[in-house]
């Protein structure tokens, strides 16, 4: 079975964020919001799910240009796979850079920012487009002669490495490690939406390019997180594609091709000198500043809690096991699982709407079930699971949320 190493460190990573969640408790701290752990969660899933059919393009181009263009023949030996490490982390480090600075590419990377909470579960919180923007850096890697499997491994070495660093929980590493690494207190920099930790820290692993290229700065005081036009939506379809409608709506308003093109090709805040030139970050009043929140019921909370328990195991079932599936299952399962979190990401906003969707959500889960057993995908227990956990779910559903239901009607 060929299964991605960051696949295999789901489990590890949801049991580090319970132990994050019960020492926030012990602490008496708050560390999570259940919304806004579940809509970084819920980025991810959609970008894991993605990513099954994205990587049949992106890893298949690095393939292509070493398999053809090659210009040398590496051993197997530990110096060049440490070499490939340092060269995935540097790649990484302009890839992550220009994504924070070219607005078209920011596109791609902005959804990992918009949470204002700073937990393990960010870590999780991934762009569905990032790859698509950032896959060709990693080409010279391959015109060097770095076997594909090679880069496979430590990029994924390289997006493992981050999960830990997302946290409150750790103040600050040995000095020695701090100056090398990336830690906890350099990337929380990285995340602030303060004016002077913006465009900061952009290591993957090493810290050395940082400090090497002037991009390099201390935490002095804790940052405000998230970024300065904030998403305000638990609905991670919509975290993903709002930035490129709210860039198509800033195109519109400077004039002349010329101007649209170095809007899309120029940092964020970058405006034509005839419109007032550069808008800076605004710097944020920690005195007034309020994260976004909804208040739900506490019922409603432990169903959205229970429904995405059932969502993360369904997919983590389907990433395990994806060998052998046909492609058009592949696809309505991972269509499904994006309009399911679509729908419990609407019901955190309270949305009326949402209460329909979530109906047709299962419907549609009783159909695919029903249409894998007589494709003969599955014996007849999991469509038996699913009618069941359906009707419950109804029935729960019906009593948290009577009044939202009777708006609906």
């Amino acid at each position: 079975m060929d299964v991605s190493p960051v696949i295999l460190a789901i489990p590890v990573f949801f049991i580090l964020i319970g132990m994050e969640v019960a020492y926030g408790y012990y602490q008496n701290r708050k560390l999570y919001r259940l919304n806004d752990a579940v809509a970084n969660i819920s980025c991810g899933i959609v970008e894991q799910l993605t990513g099954v059919f994205a990587k049949v393009f992106t890893v298949a181009a690095y393939h292509f240009i070493y398999t053809h263009f090659a210009i040398f023949t590496l051993a197997d030996t530990w110096y060049w796979i440490l070499l490939a490490f340092i060269g995935v982390d540097f790649c990484y480090y302009w890839a992550h850079r220009l994504s924070h600075q070219v607005n078209l590419f920011w596109l791609g990377h902005i959804v990992h920012h918009q949470s204002e909470d700073y937990n393990l579960s960010v870590a999780l919180r991934q762009s569905t487009f990032q790859k698509m923007f950032t896959f060709y850096f990693y080409f010279p890697l391959a015109f060097l002669g770095f076997k594909t499997e090679w880069f496979l491994l430590m990029g994924a070495f390289n997006l493992l490495y981050q999960f830990w660093i997302h946290t409150e929980v750790i103040n600050k590493m040995p000095r020695w490690f701090e100056y090398f690494f990336n830690t906890p207190a350099h990337h929380r920099v990285h995340h602030g939406r303060d004016p002077k930790y913006i465009d900061r820290n952009h290591a993957g692993t090493l810290m050395i390019w940082d400090r090497m290229f002037g991009t390099f700065q201390q935490e002095e005081e804790r940052p405000t997180y998230g970024i300065t036009t904030p998403v305000n939506s638990w609905n991670p379809v919509k975290a993903n594609l709002q930035p490129f409608v709210a860039l198509w709506q800033e195109m519109k308003t400077v004039p002349g091709l010329r101007n649209k093109i170095k809007l899309a090709l120029k940092p964020p805040g970058w405006y034509p000198e005839e419109l007032g030139g550069f808008r800076p970050p605004k710097a944020v009043d920690k005195a007034t500043y309020q994260k976004f929140d909804i208040d739900v019921s506490p019922g409603l909370n432990f169903y959205l809690f229970a429904q995405y328990l059932m969502i993360l195991g369904g997919v983590a079932f389907f990433l395990f096991n994806l060998e052998g599936v046909d492609i058009i299952i592949q696809v309505i399962i991972a269509g499904l699982v994006v309009y399911s979190v679509l729908a419990l990401g609407l019901m955190f906003e309270n949305k009326p709407q949402a209460i329909r969707l979530e109906f047709v959500r299962f419907l549609l889960s009783a159909a695919l079930a029903v249409y894998l057993f007589m494709s003969g995908f599955t014996g007849i227990f999991l469509p038996v699971a699913i009618g069941a956990w359906a009707v419950i779910s109804v029935a729960v559903l019906f009593r948290v949320n009577f009044h939202n239901l009777a708006r609906v009607r």
